[in-house]
C-alpha cells in the first residue's frame, strides 16, 4: 500500500481509486480532464480541470458524502491516503 489515490474521469464519470477499490460518480459531460491537484485534506480535493467552453477552472470535490452514500466508512477509507495524483497526469 503506497498511500496514493489516483483521480480520473471518462466521459461523464470522475473515478477516484485507492488500494483496489475504485469510486464512481457523475460529473459534467463538459469536464475534458483533469490537470491539478491543488489540495488534498482528508476527503476534500481542490483541484484544476478543464471544461469545453470555460477553459481551467478551480473545482471542489467532497468524497465524504459520497463514502457515506456508499455505506463506507469515510474515516476508515481515507486515513492511509498521503497523497492523490491524476491519472496520466
Amino acid at each position: 500500500m503506497t498511500g496514493e489515490a489516483v483521480l480520473s474521469n471518462d466521459e461523464r464519470f470522475t473515478s477516484f481509486s485507492y488500494n483496489n477499490r475504485t469510486i464512481r460518480f457523475v460529473t459534467s459531460s463538459k469536464l475534458e480532464k483533469y490537470t491539478r491537484i491543488v489540495e488534498w485534506d482528508h476527503g476534500y480535493l481542490v483541484v484544476m480541470a478543464v471544461y469545453r467552453g470555460l477553459g481551467e477552472v478551480e473545482e471542489y470535490i467532497d468524497l465524504i458524502p459520497i463514502l457515506e452514500n456508499l455505506y463506507l466508512e469515510p474515516d476508515v477509507f481515507l486515513k492511509p491516503i498521503r497523497k492523490v495524483r491524476i491519472a496520466n497526469g
